[in-house]
């Protein structure tokens, strides 16, 4: 799957600091190095959705689950106007998955969204 450069950095960086496991895992846990146990992820995620994320917003079901990383992804490469037909062939979904599952608003996108509609259509806000 093609990822942005931003992210490429990133991952090498983690790659040059940790490597990987000899079956070539990239995360493992401190430890014994065998795999995280989904319990320890959903823990720290659950933390971390305090920080990022406003208190209206923690209280809502926006990224209640690691899964949700990838929702948010597809989402996003959505509204930044990549074709859905690339972002289907990297989510690696047909189109009329991804327009049902994925094609949904991302949060706070609303306005944007209206205003799109009113410049197209030369209104004024």
């Amino acid at each position: 799957m093609p990822i942005p450069p931003a992210l490429v950095a990133t991952l090498r960086w983690h790659l040059d600091r940790f490597g990987t496991t000899p079956d070539g895992r990239l995360f493992r846990g401190q430890k014994t190095a065998e795999p995280i146990n989904s319990s320890v992820y959903t823990a720290a995620w659950r933390r971390v959705r305090l920080v990022g994320l406003s208190p209206s917003q923690a209280a809502s079901p926006l990224a209640d689950e690691p899964y949700a990383l990838r929702h948010a992804a597809v989402s996003t490469w959505l509204a930044a106007g990549v074709p859905p037909v690339e972002v289907a062939e990297r989510a690696g979904h047909s189109v009329a998955v991804l327009l049902k599952v994925y094609a949904k608003v991302l949060d706070g996108q609303h306005e944007k969204s209206n205003q799109r509609i009113d410049d197209l259509l030369g209104e004024d806000s």
